[in-house]
């Protein structure tokens, strides 16, 4: 407690800026925290559709790819 040993408004207002800081950090840990269980869950409840969600995007990589040309005729070989 820097304040109480150098008894100076500097050292009060960094005293309350450090305060701060921790607090800002606290809360920024609890909210990645909360991300972080979110992420999990969505991944137990999608896991078992991951077979199937696989398959969709195989199938969409598909459609995303050019048609293949239909074969021509050949002039002149009848």
């Amino acid at each position: 407690m820097l304040s109480t040993v150098l008894k100076s408004e500097r050292a009060l207002q960094v005293n309350i800026a450090i305060m701060r800081a921790f607090v800002k950090l606290r809360e920024l840990l609890l909210t990645h925290n909360e991300l972080a269980q979110k992420i999990d869950e969505l991944e137990r409840k999608y896991d078992m559709h991951e077979a199937d969600i696989q398959v969709i995007f195989q199938a969409i990589k598909k459609l995303l790819e050019p048609p293949e040309d239909p074969p021509r005729p050949r002039f002149g070989m009848n």
